[in-house]
């Protein structure tokens, strides 16, 4: 443990502070949040809390309930301004189902452990639809909510007593998954190396 277990609130603040600057901009519409990736992260956020609670986690099972809880609130705020809310194909479905099929694990699976394993692949495949757009249109994003998402999860892991599974994993990917998105909207990656790929010439 590097820092004092009640640190996890300032954690919850940063994670309400940045969930608040994104649900501000879907209400504006200049960010488009995309359905798939909030709702299964709002689901499966609030199924980790309950597995860390059986695990006795201790407090730093108060941040996987705000990472259920914020998302969750994303997704309702995006029906109040529906122009805000990005498309969803058919790889962004596909995506969804596996990510449910982590899910429909962890309701058959008795080991807590495991079920956590299953919620962190889960959370990740549910994130692949917001990798794309993010790399495609970073201007639909609001960097600040996954900037933030980095800094609260990486607090919350020095909170640990221990480095284990059950209270290490869930935020461990979190912090893992907003930073790789945080570097993909601030520095426009995507955009920028398409600009430099030239097209392919068409055969004759």
């Amino acid at each position: 443990m590097v820092l004092d277990p009640r640190f996890v609130y300032v954690a919850v603040a940063l994670s309400v502070l940045g969930s608040t600057s994104y649900v501000r901009d879907t209400l504006r519409g200049t960010t488009s949040p995309h359905r798939v990736t909030w709702g299964l992260w709002a689901i499966e956020g609030i199924l980790a809390f309950v597995v860390e609670i059986q695990q006795r986690v201790g407090l730093a099972s108060v941040m996987t309930l705000a990472l259920g809880f914020m998302p969750l609130v994303v997704v309702l705020t995006s029906f109040v301004n529906r122009h805000a809310v990005w498309r969803v194909d058919a790889l962004d479905i596909a995506c969804g189902a596996v990510s449910v099929v982590g899910l429909v694990f962890w309701a058959f699976v008795s080991e807590p452990t495991v079920a956590l394993v299953s919620f962190a692949m889960a959370d990740f495949i549910a994130a692949l639809p917001t990798y794309r757009k993010s790399w495609r249109s970073p201007e639909s994003e609001t960097p600040r909510v996954f900037v933030l998402g980095a800094v609260n999860t990486g607090i919350t892991l020095l909170t640990l007593r221990s480095f284990t599974t059950a209270g290490a994993l869930f935020p461990g990917v979190i912090m893992m998954t907003d930073t790789i998105l945080s570097v993909m909207i601030l520095t426009r990656l995507g955009p920028r190396i398409n600009q430099r790929t030239p097209p392919k010439e068409s055969m004759a």
